[in-house]
């Protein structure tokens, strides 16, 4: 297993090491010995997963304490637009964003610490999207930051993508309050 630390402090992409053969392939999806040499320990308790046609943007969300949540996202079918905002009012890179192409054919997984807002586009069809989360979802708790603030600038690679009328109406990150 191979992993990519990145700009913004607690992001990493991990790239598991894939066995094939002429049967197919065999993959640790997770493993905690990931995270040991970096210094993490997360529990996840949750996991969850949903299926997007070409052009679905969900996001950008968050928990805030005291079920604040940690993710490993990843994509088994299809590829994803993946991106986190880092809303940590004390980080130097508050309001920044990383974006990670999540790709089945590649594997690759991104680990999003508490803290950062996330969100994904579906880049194909039938995009399977598999999330684990070190708290459980706690609907009194979720926030959000609009998808197209332009104090972000995240290009989303599509100039009308499907977005909920609940993702179309969350606040911008000028004014917002973090509770990280």
């Amino acid at each position: 297993m191979d992993h990519r630390l990145f700009h913004i402090d607690g992001l990493i992409e991990f790239q598991p090491r894939v066995f094939r053969d002429d049967r197919g392939y065999f993959m640790e999806t997770f493993s905690q010995k990931w995270f040991e040499p970096l210094g993490l320990k997360p529990v996840f308790v949750q996991d969850n997963q949903s299926v997007s046609a070409k052009g679905v943007l969900r996001g950008l969300h968050f928990q805030r304490p005291p079920h604040a949540q940690a993710k490993l996202v990843r994509v088994s079918t299809g590829k994803a637009l993946d991106v986190a905002v880092d809303l940590r009012k004390n980080s130097p890179t508050y309001g920044q964003y990383k974006a990670c192409i999540l790709d089945a054919e590649k594997h690759n997984l991104f680990y999003i610490p508490e803290g950062f807002a996330h969100g994904f586009v579906a880049l194909e069809d039938n995009t399977t999207f598999l999330y684990k989360c070190t708290d459980f979802y706690a609907p009194e708790t979720e926030g959000g930051i609009l998808w197209n603030d332009p104090a972000l600038g995240i290009d989303w690679g599509l100039a009308e993508p499907l977005v909920s009328p609940k993702d179309e109406v969350l606040p911008l990150l000028d004014g917002f309050s973090s509770p990280f």
